[in-house]
């Protein structure tokens, strides 16, 4: 397949609003959605970075700079402050419903055959 029929066929499934969307959104929304779409962008990429790290470590042998990795994880943990500030959340109240979740998960700590048959709806 040539890449320019390959853009042409799957723009089908584009309605080309995004921007109308984002606008729409922005407008209309008590969240701070420039903070939300920032947040997110952000954590993509330092996780991206973090896994990096860890690949170049795990195969091709690099030595791991342990220093930078928690600088990187600091990153991870700013983003993710932003969204729950730009969405109003207590980030208390999302850490404690994490463990409340893994909990009600994995009663008697970690479990493969339970990880790998999870209830439906269990998120």
């Amino acid at each position: 397949m040539i890449g320019k029929d390959y853009v042409k066929m799957a723009m089908v499934t584009n309605d080309g609003r995004a921007n109308k969307r984002i606008i729409n959104k922005l407008n209309s929304e008590k969240y701070d959605v420039g903070g939300v779409l920032n947040g997110c962008l952000g954590l993509s990429g330092e996780a991206g970075e973090t896994l990096d790290m860890i690949k170049k470590w795990v195969f091709h042998e690099k030595e791991l700079d342990v220093e930078h990795l928690k600088k990187e994880l600091g990153d991870v943990m700013w983003y993710m402050a932003m969204i729950c500030h730009s969405m109003g959340f207590d980030l208390d109240e999302i850490l404690q419903m994490n463990i409340e979740k893994l909990r009600a998960r994995y009663p008697q700590g970690f479990d493969v055959a339970r990880a790998n048959n999870r209830e439906e709806g269990d998120v």
